[in-house]
């Protein structure tokens, strides 16, 4: 079979994403000509699909990759009952995948909580979980998430927005663990004009999410009642393309990478420190709600970058919720300590310094004892 040059980037994207999880070719027998069925207790992965351009040639890719190496592959779709006929969108696209040859196909509709994150992440949080559940249940290694370059510009400028620190512009991850699963990001190289001609050439159809706002003309405004993202890729991407004279999709995912290197070297650093640096409270400090205690002399030799980063993780473990603002003041009581009170953070947490320790409480009322 002859493929296109897209076909064959993303075939090579995948098995290079496959071979660094030991998930490459299974048996000798799958480099030969011919039909060659998975053995019963071949690894497993499943593509996390929504019915869409993207999910669909992953779906796509994902089984001819499976052919090739001997892995088995299936796929999840989850129903969030956020827009009109969304059982019958996802059941149509798990009868594509199930025309693909992929086993199993399994369809979940979740209930999205409501939270003060909002809709977009609410959704999410649900999806993932969902993804989860369904992936731990069947025994998977992986599940594949069909993220592109286009995906991840525009998670760089939502991040530019929303965010601050290095963290705003490292986008996503090409690997993470949630809910005790592996979630990989194969087609981060690959643009979506790709996986919309994988889809053209192989006859898939696929389905377009309204708000997205795929159906406006180009050069028009989309309202601001659609999501953040659409508008960013509708609206901003182009006007940054026109302004810069270049392709700025590619140019962000590429810093992207770049700033992903330097946070994975500083968080790895910082592990370090924390080791060495924060100690668990004693019995008694516990009982007057002492949540942490953390050397000051040690932190202040630190380089800011990690001192800073160090703060927010220490905060980030206790499941304190808190602002740049917060972990500056925090840092203040490191380094620029005369005797001020620490800052408060939401239900009461605070931090007090005490000669040459910080603690970490979860009693506002603790510096008065």
């Amino acid at each position: 079979m002859v493929y296109s040059a897209e076909m064959k980037k993303a075939v090579g994207l995948l098995r290079s994403t496959l071979d660094s999880e030991g998930l490459g070719l299974q048996d000798r027998r799958f480099t030969h000509h011919g039909v060659h069925r998975p053995d019963s207790d071949a690894p497993l992965i499943l593509v996390a699909c929504s019915g869409g351009r993207d999910s669909l040639a992953l779906a796509c890719v994902a089984h001819l990759v499976a052919d090739m190496t001997g892995l088995r592959c299936g796929a999840l779709l989850i129903d969030h009952g956020l827009v009109p006929d969304s059982d019958r969108i996802a059941e149509r696209a798990a009868v594509t995948c199930r025309e693909l040859g992929m086993d199993p196909v399994r369809v979940t509709r979740v209930k999205v909580p409501v939270t003060s994150a909002g809709p977009e992440a609410d959704a999410r949080a649900a999806r993932y979980q969902a993804l989860s559940e369904q992936a731990l249940g069947l025994g998977a290694r992986a599940v594949l998430l069909a993220h592109t370059r286009d995906d991840q510009a525009e998670t760089v400028l939502i991040g530019l927005i929303r965010s601050q620190g290095l963290e705003a512009i490292t986008g996503m991850a090409r690997r993470v663990e949630r809910g005790g699963m592996c979630y990989l990001r194969p087609f981060l190289d690959l643009d979506r004009k790709d996986t919309t001609a994988i889809c053209r050439q192989q006859g898939i159809g696929w389905w377009d999410d309204p708000t997205n706002g795929d159906d406006q003309p180009a050069g028009s405004k989309l309202p601001e009642t659609l999501p953040l993202r659409s508008r960013i890729r509708h609206d901003l991407l182009p006007a940054l393309n026109r302004f810069a004279g270049r392709d700025m999709v590619r140019r962000l995912a590429l810093g992207a990478d770049m700033a992903r290197l330097d946070q994975d070297y500083l968080d790895s650093q910082v592990d370090g420190l924390f080791q060495r640096l924060v100690a668990c409270p004693e019995t008694d400090q516990k009982a007057e709600g002492v949540l942490a205690c953390l050397d000051a002399h040690g932190l202040a030799d630190c380089h800011p970058a990690l001192r800073t980063r160090l703060l927010a993780q220490v905060l980030t473990r206790l499941g304190i919720r808190f602002t740049a603002v917060q972990v500056r003041a925090l840092d203040d009581l490191v380094c620029r300590w005369h005797g001020q009170q620490g800052p408060r953070f939401p239900s009461s947490h605070t931090a007090i310094r005490k000669g040459q320790v910080i603690l970490i409480c979860n009693d506002g009322d603790h510096a008065h004892r």
